[in-house]
């Protein structure tokens, strides 16, 4: 890919720390500059290597960029695009890294029409529990997908730019309508967010909580790893894809029902039938996952 003179990172945590450290680490990117909430976050973020310079929402930090990734929770990306807008040169192209995408798509719209053709929204389908710059790894990417959701009016030479830095960052990308997108990651990485955070809550609830936690095992680990995820993030991903999520969790509830409905009637034979179909596609769904990458010495 053409090298990336100016990098600006809105949100120098786990995505957006990762994404710098893997241009980096290709030596595909020249300056990276970060913007962010906090003063102490950007300065770690510097001490890390994850950023060169700290800059703020003024044409001194955005002029000369070639790119500026988003990567803030949802929630925070309308006072981001409207404070970022005006200070934009005509030929920057803008992406993100949020986990909803007809929402960002909107909120483009509203705030950026006048670089339309420069906005390719995305997702990397990765990350850990961890949040920060101290989270951020060069390999987080590496063999994960990253779903891009370019707008009618993005030039292809912008759709190739983004296309290209995810790619040198080791991720596989795919181009879905944003609908497709908000549809397919309800079911399988919101939903089960939510599910983890309500098993660990109602267990975190109760009386005896703590001694239910200390009989858990690697199973209920596993289960509930993503339960330490960021709350804030997954509270405004979870609203910003409302509908969707909604009914994802309506249809996990009617299983639910079936399956108290054989545990009720002691009906093992129906229930094993259920494990066993639910064995059998995972089975088959595993072989397309690439072996986790854990950042260095974590």
């Amino acid at each position: 890919m053409a090298r990336i003179e100016k990098l600006i990172i809105v949100g120098a945590g786990l995505i957006g720390g990762s994404f710098s450290l893997a241009l980096k680490k290709a030596g595909a990117v020249g300056e990276v500059v970060g913007v962010g909430r906090r003063p102490e976050t950007l300065q770690r973020a510097q001490q890390l290597g994850v950023i060169d310079a700290a800059g703020g929402y003024d044409r001194a930090t955005f002029s000369g960029a070639s790119l500026v990734l988003i990567a803030t929770p949802v929630g925070q990306m309308q006072p981001v695009m409207r404070a970022m807008a005006p200070l934009l040169d005509k030929t920057t192209v803008v992406t993100d890294g949020g986990s909803t995408k007809q929402d960002v798509v909107k909120l483009a719209r509203a705030e950026l029409a006048a670089h339309l053709p420069r906005v390719v929204p995305g997702h990397p389908i990765a990350g850990t529990e961890h949040s920060g710059p101290e989270a951020a790894f060069p390999e987080l990417y590496r063999g994960r997908r990253t779903v891009l959701t370019p707008l009618p009016e993005s030039l292809p030479e912008s759709v190739a730019l983004v296309r290209a830095a995810w790619e040198t960052c080791g991720a596989r990308v795919t181009e879905l309508p944003a609908a497709d997108h908000d549809a397919a990651l309800a079911a399988v990485s919101h939903l089960p967010h939510l599910l983890a955070f309500a098993l660990v809550d109602e267990l975190g609830l109760r009386p005896n909580g703590e001694q239910m936690f200390s009989f858990s095992g690697g199973g209920f680990r596993d289960f509930t790893r993503i339960a330490s995820s960021h709350p804030e993030m997954w509270r405004d991903i979870a609203l910003a894809n409302q509908a969707a999520l909604s009914s994802e969790l309506r249809r996990y509830r009617d299983k639910l029902a079936v399956l108290q409905g054989l545990l009720d009637a002691g009906d093992g034979t129906a229930m094993q039938d259920m494990f066993e179909r639910a064995r059998v596609a995972r089975a088959r769904w595993l072989p397309s996952l690439q072996p986790p990458v854990q950042p260095a010495g974590k």
